[in-house]
Order: structure tokens, then sequence, then C-alpha cells
């Protein structure tokens, strides 16, 4: 990050807090998961650092498959258009699923990936996710693992970007404003 890059503010969760919750993240979901082998589902491309760092730190005795889909609502803005676009969803019938997200907002997208999984005949179903936007009531998907409860803010780093940019970042930030072209980096 640049230091004078007027875009980012300050920071929400320092990358130490994240590496530390995320292992508590990988023991639960390797104890849930003992003796069961799992499709982890990661969701491009915000959840790419997140699902990384996720499998890396889960019990080796697991059998862990990796694949990823691409899914979003947001496009280069930094409000939910509304319509949610699915790519790439893998074969999933008789596996048991966990879909690895990094944000939860509004949860459409979240939601038509859980009802898409399940339509494909997903033995088993369950949802990771780094960070939970809080305020949400009218919010229909299910969360079984949650990292960090936020505000609504939008926030970049760790995966997370604006307009591509911004996902390098080791710690999550709350992004002050679009960037102007002369503060991109």
């Amino acid at each position: 990050m640049n230091a004078n890059d007027a875009a980012i503010g300050r920071m929400l969760i320092p990358a130490a807090e994240i590496h530390t919750r995320i292992s508590g993240l990988a023991r639960r979901i390797s104890d849930d998961y003992a003796g069961v082998g799992l499709l982890a589902l990661t969701v491009l491309r915000g959840g790419f650092v997140f699902g990384a760092d996720l499998i890396r730190r889960m019990d080796p005795a697991i059998a862990v498959q990796v694949d990823f889909l691409r899914a979003g609502s947001y496009g280069d803005g930094t409000t939910s258009s509304g319509r949610v676009d699915v790519e790439h969803p893998p074969p999933v019938d008789g596996r048991d699923v966990l879909i690895v997200e990094d944000i939860v907002d509004t949860g459409r997208t979240l939601e038509s990936l859980q009802e898409r999984i399940r339509d494909r005949g997903a033995r088993s179903l369950r949802t990771v996710t780094l960070l939970d936007k809080e305020g949400r009531p009218d919010r229909r998907c299910t969360l079984d693992y949650v990292g960090f409860r936020i505000p609504d803010l939008f926030v970049v780093g760790y995966g997370l970007d604006y307009a591509q940019m911004y996902r390098h970042l080791p710690d999550i930030h709350v992004l002050n404003h679009e960037p102007r072209p002369e503060e991109s980096p």
C-alpha cells in the first residue's frame, strides 16, 4: 500500500488477528468433518487468500479437495448490482461441500450459491465466511462458520478488493472513498 493512498482508511482487522481466527475456524471445521471427505468450494476472486490459508490449517487427516467458482454482484462498484453472476459450478453429487466465502453482505450471492449447490445434489452443505456484515435481518442464507462480524463498511485487503485493487494488503482496511485515477496503485 502506498503510504499516501488516501482511499485506504483505518485498519479494521490486523493480519495477526486474521490468522489467529482462521486457525480457530480450521480447528472447528476439522472437528466437524473428521473422517469425512470434503470439497472446499472457494468463491473467487476474493475468497482465494482466505481459502488457501484456511485449508492449509485444517487437519491433514481430512481428505480435502479444492475447487473454485466465480460469483459476484458488485462488479467494480461499492454496492451490489442485485444480480448474481455465477461461473463454473463444479459437480457436487453426493459430496460434503464447504463453501468458502470472503465476505457476506446482502447474502444474495451466497443464497444463490447455496441453492445451486443443493440442487446439484450435495450430500451436505456448510458455509464459512471470513467476514459477515452486521445488520442484515432480511438475509436468508446460512452461515455455519464466521470469522468476524463487521459493521456495514466497504472493506479491502486480504483478498477483498475495490475494482481489482488492494487484494494484496495483509490487513483488512476500510475504503474511505472510491480512488481517483491519480491515487490508483
